[in-house]
């Protein structure tokens, strides 16, 4: 698993490279993603039987074989056993009780899979019998014991096996050995108990065994550290009936601390003891562990040998009393200063690693331990490590699970910035070209204009001056006169040539506008007029602010500060005024029921101290803080599936916090409309 992490973060610092390294890392983080939920689907079960049949069913859609399946040892027979778990497509013959009613074919699959080796169905008559014409066999053990087989079987036609498909059914089947060894754990906790049940000499042994079980139950029912830490000393202590029962962990350099106790009223609290004695946490001694109690004189011992005699393999350490042990004056007093008289204590493994301990601590008299009472503690000690290695690979599970989230997110994130950036791109190259093109033509027009006003004034008067020295034409011009109505013509084709003229201004002033928003030639930081920008766009969006049958024209007030140039990326922040701008304008258009007030955008501009305030603002019916708190989120919209995609506000917050190093944020309330504010450093190695 720790390879399949190495390998996304790895492929990770590569993204954006080349499309085909793009895709290469979304195909592994899948594999990744589906291999943890396959894992954390597989051991959230409880019960073995429902362990396996998720086993296989996860495993199945997983690696999409047509068939998985468990093969079992019968633990009295010699190389036989039968599936106990299948998951299989509809089409395929099911194998479980074909091979279970037949010994001699159960041996030959024993011998067969117990080689764990990847097989063609053609190396084999038995596999092709059973229509596997490829196969994966990953032997499982419990504890050291071989416990069976893990199959996957591809019928339809042969397969080679990926790498990542070999270690991720090998991860799976460790996984496994883990459950199966908490299972048989509890399964001979479970016949101890009824073993001990059945013997009336033993009854209040076989009561013990029985509640052993209750507490390995209690333990395994959370997956909470705390709280399984909390319920086994209290479960401990009222199975035992002692004064007292602890939970010690190691640090990594050999001092440790109490993290669990459980007390009768009377005797101190040991977890309050060492809050105000820190040289208990820093230094626990042999004798302090034995006791289980705070430690008034500084010892050294575990952090010097490193666990003493517990790291080196001992299960368990019992003193009936204290004063009978042998011990030495000076030991008895710490013992005496613990409210100690006799103890058990066990040690906590988790996964082979000497984790902590676990006592029970007996303080008004000695007790004579029972030789089943210490190995009660030792079992409960045991299962409490494999609780602790359970919680450990969920939370594993749960942080490789965020950490494969959190980088899809960045992908995902990337992957649109990117393709907008490219769009955005394309759009300003576009926009370049239709205005040069424009260009060309209406300085043709704007130029020939001029001199079409002055002949057609020359024609005007020229007519003016025949009709005063020709005060009788003849009836052919009378009547060609009346026809073109000449007086018409004579007070019209003056306005009409100023209107020409209007409009090619129009157009300019649009190119203008155009050119200014593309910034072609400012893909990188220098000064910029921001005004420039903002009038730019909301001549680009002239079409959307006239009247509709909706509702009125909108109406800009353009508020501007003395601004300085601003060392910025132009054509990026002109994006951004665009989104603003656009999405007021979509604020306004929505239908707001009792709304009087007139469409109104509001751009107000200044500088304030070395930074620059842009605020865009409309008068519409708001935003409901349910979505404020989700509006810069890639591919959040609230438009209907085809007015927005979703990425205009996640980007615009994308150019301005990381490009500007800016804040952009937005503030809102029900019926009193929605404000936009950027804030930039004026300069390029300044930020807020």
């Amino acid at each position: 698993m720790d390879n399949l992490s190495a390998t996304s973060e790895l492929s990770l610092t590569a993204v954006g490279e080349s499309p085909q390294l793009n895709v290469s890392l979304q195909e592994q983080l899948a594999q990744h993603k589906a291999l943890i939920g396959a894992i954390a689907n597989i051991q959230e079960p409880l019960l073995l039987d429902e362990v396996l049949k998720r086993t296989v069913t996860e495993v199945r859609q997983l690696l999409k074989v047509d068939r998985v399946a468990i093969f079992r040892y019968f633990p009295e027979w010699e190389a036989q056993g039968e599936f106990v778990a299948e998951s299989i497509e509809n089409q395929w013959n099911s194998i479980l009780e074909t091979v279970a009613r037949d010994g001699e074919l159960n041996q030959q699959f024993a011998q067969l899979y117990r080689q764990g080796e990847k097989r063609e169905a053609s190396q084999d008559k038995l596999l092709k019998q059973f229509q596997v014409q490829a196969e994966l066999a990953i032997p499982l053990f419990e504890a050291e014991a071989e416990w069976g087989i893990l199959c996957v079987h591809q019928c339809n036609d042969p397969r080679q096996w990926e790498a990542w498909e070999v270690e991720a059914i090998q991860y799976i089947a460790q996984q496994l050995n883990i459950i199966l060894k908490r299972d048989r754990a509890l399964q001979e906790l479970q016949q101890q108990a009824v073993q001990r049940d059945r013997a009336a000499e033993q009854t209040k042994g076989a009561k013990r065994e029985k509640a052993i079980v209750a507490t390995v139950e209690k333990i395994r029912h959370s997956l909470d550290i705390k709280t399984i830490l909390q319920t086994t000393a209290q479960e401990v202590r009222q199975l035992f009936e002692v004064d007292r029962a602890v939970i010690y962990r190691f640090n990594p350099d050999w001092s440790g601390e109490f993290v669990a106790e459980s007390i009768t009223d009377g005797w101190k609290q040991l977890m309050q003891e060492q809050l105000s004695s820190p040289a208990l946490k820093e230094n626990v001694s042999e004798c302090s562990l034995k006791s289980l109690a705070t430690l008034p004189i500084i010892d050294t011992y575990l952090q010097d040998t490193q666990g003493g005699i517990f790291n080196k393999g001992e299960e368990f350490r019992a003193c009936n009393d204290i004063y009978n042990a042998g011990f030495s004056n000076c030991y008895i007093n710490a013992l005496e200063s613990y409210q100690a008289r006799a103890y058990i204590i066990a040690t906590i493994y988790r996964d082979r690693e000497l984790w902590g301990l676990l006592a029970v601590y007996q303080n008004s008299d000695p007790r004579y331990w029972q030789e089943q009472e210490i190995d009660v503690l030792t079992k409960i000690s045991a299962q409490l490590g494999v609780a602790l290695q359970h919680v450990r690979l969920l939370e594993q599970t749960r942080q490789q699970k965020e950490e494969l989230k959190r980088a899809f997110q960045k992908l995902r994130k990337s992957q649109a910035h990117s393709i907008q950036s490219e769009k955005m791109a394309g759009l300003g190259q576009l926009v370049a070209g239709i205005a040069h093109e424009i260009n060309n033509p209406i300085n043709f027009i704007s130029a020939n204009l001029s001199h079409t006003c002055g002949y057609v004034e020359d024609l005007l008067d020229l007519v003016k001056l025949y009709q005063q020295n020709d005060p009788n034409p003849s009836v052919e011009i009378q009547e060609k006169t009346e026809e073109i109505d000449l007086e018409f013509i004579d007070n019209d084709l003056p306005k009409i040539l100023n209107s020409m003229k209007f409009g090619t201004e129009r157009i300019h002033q649009i190119v203008l506008s155009l050119r200014i928003f593309s910034r072609l030639d400012e893909a990188e930081m220098k000064p910029v007029n921001l005004h420039e920008g903002i009038d730019s766009a909301l001549a680009l969006l002239q079409h959307r602010l006239k009247a509709t049958p909706e509702r009125p024209e909108i109406k800009t007030i353009r508020e501007y500060g003395d601004l300085p140039l601003v060392e910025c990326y132009g054509a990026k922040l002109n994006q951004v005024f665009m989104h603003l701008l656009n999405n007021g304008i979509d604020a306004l258009e929505t239908p707001h029921e009792g709304n009087k007030k007139t469409p109104t955008l509001h751009i107000k501009t200044e500088a304030i101290g070395e930074n620059v305030v842009i605020r865009i603002s409309d008068n519409g019916m708001g935003i409901p803080e349910e979505t404020r708190s989700r509006i810069f989120d890639p591919f959040f919209t609230t438009k209907e599936p085809g007015k927005g995609t979703g990425l205009g506000l996640s980007i615009s917050y994308q150019i301005i916090f990381e490009d500007h190093k800016g804040r952009l944020s937005c503030h809102s309330q029900p019926n009193q409309g929605t404000e936009f504010k950027i804030e930039i450093p004026l300069r390029r190695n300044q930020s807020n």
